[in-house]
This record gives C-alpha cells, structure tokens and sequence, in this order.
C-alpha cells in the first residue's frame, strides 16, 4: 500500500449530530478528542470537521437530511435516526481517569470499566461503553496484556 496523506490513519469515520458544533465541543471536553478543523456553513451548520485522538481522525458533521443529503442517503444522529447508528472504539492510556472524565461531562456509562481478557493466545483489555448525549455508542479501552 502506498503511504497515506499525512496526518491521516488509514481508516476515518464520520459521524452526524443534530447539534454537530455542541457535540464537537462535547467530544473535545468529555472524551479528550483535539478539534483540527471545523468548516461552518450558513446558519452555524457544521459542514466538516475533523477531530484527532493520537493518530486517529473522526469526521463530525451535522446531519443530512432530505434536500441536504448527499450519496442518495441520509446522514443522521442517532436522536434522529431512533437509535444508534454506528460504535466507535478508541484505545486510551488510562481508561479508568478517562470514564470519570467522560461521566462528568455527562456521558452515559453504560458498561463499567472492567476487565476482558482473551485468554493467553490473544490480549486483554480494561474497558467502559458510554453514550453520547446525542447517542453514539463509544467503547473505549486500554491494552492490559498484549
């Protein structure tokens, strides 16, 4: 495979929120995330933006709908869709710190940090699920045993 364009990982995702511009301040204040770019269009509307945690990238957008969306789909928060739309999983270095971080911002913990190990052959990890106020699911860990 050829290089990728620097600073971006090989895979990004997008993801849409009703309130898109709230939402990135939230990820940015709950889960650590550092805002590099965020174009707004008329009205405040969050037309891109990419947010960066080590070396992985998420694109946030405001949802897409009707006459405004794109690729013959809609593009939508989970508040708007009637339920999660996608889980996103990130590696941190302390995920305990990390979950009462998330938790005072207001996350939704919805799994407890705890323990999941593979067995021997494989790894083991400590992790927490939380969802966002506009609820995406976010499963985040820390590598115990590699």
């Amino acid at each position: 495979m050829k290089p990728t364009p620097a600073g971006w990982p090989r895979i990004a995702s997008s993801l849409y929120y009703h309130d898109a511009s709230r939402m990135i301040d939230w990820l940015c204040d709950a889960f650590d995330f550092e805002l590099r770019l965020k174009v707004e269009g008329e009205g405040g509307r969050i037309e891109h933006s990419e947010l960066s945690y080590g070396d992985g990238v998420v694109m946030v957008g405001s949802e897409r709908s009707g006459p405004l969306r794109r690729f013959e789909t809609d593009m939508l928060s989970p508040q708007s869709a009637g339920g999660n739309t996608q889980g996103m999983m990130i590696y941190v270095d302390d995920v305990d710190a990390h979950c009462a971080r998330a938790r005072t911002a207001g996350a939704r913990i919805v799994a407890e940090p705890e323990l999941h190990d593979y067995g021997d052959d494989y790894w083991a990890d400590r992790s927490y699920g939380a969802i966002d106020p506009e609820g995406h699911l976010w499963w985040i860990s820390q590598r115990i045993r590699g």
